[in-house]
């Protein structure tokens, strides 16, 4: 029975480290879809993304 008392108290003290967790993890998504925005709308990406458009609709069938 003290061991299972235990246990629940050692949960009672952990139950809040997933929402900090999640917390941690929302904010790095956030900063890696920043990054990847500025590279993905950046000017050479966005030259290159021209070029392959215009060379596959102008390709001959």
């Amino acid at each position: 029975m003290s061991e299972r008392l235990g246990r629940l108290r050692t949960a009672a003290k952990d139950a809040g480290m997933t929402t900090s967790e999640y917390a941690v993890g929302t904010i790095a998504a956030c900063g890696f879809a920043a990054v990847l925005y500025k590279v993905v709308t950046s000017g050479a990406v966005d030259a290159a993304l021209r070029s392959l458009i215009e060379r596959a609709l102008d390709a001959q069938f």
